[in-house]
């Protein structure tokens, strides 16, 4: 990429792992909550790293920078999480460049998701890119590139209907409990934790289940009950988990905690107890199977879930492609432009000096002279002369280096190395 002068590292790399080789016991060991984030961005921007996104989702956690070598972004990774080198490497990916590029624009546009079509991983992109850009370590290339995604994003969401019928995490968690438990109207069910997947869970069990006897609890009780309030839902402390859980049929478990929050200890099953574990890192202990009468069921399982709505969705991913295609195209076209782009900011400065000059001469010569009108013209003129250079070097019938070279030599440019 240095041709590019985008970075002063020599390439581009997205590594990380994700539900196709890493379980969710080793995903949650990689798994990044916001102030690890935060604190990868202010260490790679200690180590001179000049570009770096982000993002770690229930299915995934990826690095997205430039460095001279992938090890760089594998350490500050593995220096933040619970994860080794060696674990990493088993289960993980590198895809350096054009490839990183294309891995960027499949993971934001729900290709490459867990449930085909789930969107929910182009806010964590945003989010990453905020982020980023916050600790001064979003360049040009990647804002560039994040608006890209998120734009074929849009687009397939608007031309395709890739993302259309009730499919993802929250909707197959509730989709399993509609095909195993019978009656589920009468059922007591508890929900632990109101993020983004509690939430949207909560919503499609009111919508599917026509159940009412729901009740939500979260750490911060204030966020249980702005949802709670939209659909006149029962809300507990957190301190009243473990009384909740023994009323509970149902328990669903969504917290974004680093360790199990649920476990054996907290359970005294006098009726069966089914529950549904969404988080990642696991937060429900395995031991909660040896008591008799608990059945539990991990994310990773309900994703393997499909329906009649996701084999629809499969017949719009070449539509789908096809946009990303597209968008990439005019991607790569501007990421073309960046080869010359110091020759076309080294030809503008050389002319604002001539034209310094110039107006400098005529103002001494002039008893009339009206610099602020020759400065408009003189700019409007560079402006003009610089745009045709810069079309005449986006040509593909034009051998740019030898123009490049031609430029240079014309104008004695000299160009900012860095």
């Amino acid at each position: 990429m240095r041709n590019y002068n985008i970075s002063k590292h020599n390439s581009f790399y997205a590594i990380g792992l994700s539900y196709k080789k890493a379980d969710a016991e080793v995903r949650g060991k990689f798994s990044l909550d916001v102030p690890a984030i935060d604190h990868i961005l202010a260490k790679a921007k200690e180590l001179g790293i000049d570009g770096l996104l982000a993002i770690s989702t229930c299915n995934r956690t990826e690095l997205y920078g430039f460095a001279q070598h992938p090890y760089q972004l594998i350490k500050l990774l593995c220096d933040q999480t619970q994860g080794t080198v060696e674990e990493f490497q088993e289960v993980a990916y590198v895809y350096k460049n054009h490839e990183a590029i294309s891995h960027m624009f499949k993971v934001g546009t729900g290709l490459d998701s867990q449930i085909l079509g789930d969107f929910e991983i182009i806010s964590q992109i945003k989010q990453g890119f905020y982020r980023a850009k916050k600790q001064d370590m979003a360049n040009p290339f990647l804002e560039r590139l994040c608006n890209a995604v998120i734009q074929a994003s849009k687009r397939i969401k608007t031309e395709t209907e890739l993302s259309s019928g009730a499919t993802s995490v929250a909707f197959a968690s509730v989709k399993y409990i509609l095909d195993n438990v019978p009656d589920i109207s009468e059922k007591n069910i508890l929900l632990f934790g109101t993020g983004k997947i509690g939430r949207n869970t909560c919503e499609n069990l009111i919508k599917h289940s026509n159940n009412h006897h729901i009740t939500l609890i979260n750490r911060t009780r204030a966020k249980a009950e702005d949802i709670a309030g939209k659909f006149h839902l029962t809300v507990k402390d957190y301190g009243d988990l473990q009384t909740e859980i023994r009323k509970a049929d149902i328990l669903v478990v969504a917290t974004g905690a680093q360790l199990p929050t649920v476990s054996k200890a907290l359970i005294y099953p006098k009726k069966p107890l089914l529950i549904l574990d969404l988080s990642v890192p696991k937060n429900v202990a395995d031991d909660v199977l040896e008591l008799d009468n608990v059945s539990l069921v991990h994310l990773d399982q309900l994703s393997q879930i499909t329906d009649e709505a996701l084999a629809k969705r499969k017949e719009y991913v070449p539509k789908a492609e096809a946009i990303i295609e597209q968008v990439k195209k005019d991607f790569l076209k501007w990421l073309e432009t960046r080869k010359f782009a110091p020759v076309i900011n080294a030809l503008k400065e050389k002319l604002k000096t001539m034209k310094a000059e110039e107006i400098d001469f005529h103002s001494k010569k002039m008893d009339d002279f009206n610099q602020d009108q020759a400065e408009i013209i003189s700019d409007r003129i560079i402006q003009k002369i610089t745009k045709q250079f810069a079309n005449h070097l986006k040509s593909s019938e034009v051998d740019t280096e030898d123009s490049l070279e031609l430029i240079q030599k014309v104008f004695q440019l000299e160009i900012d190395s860095k």
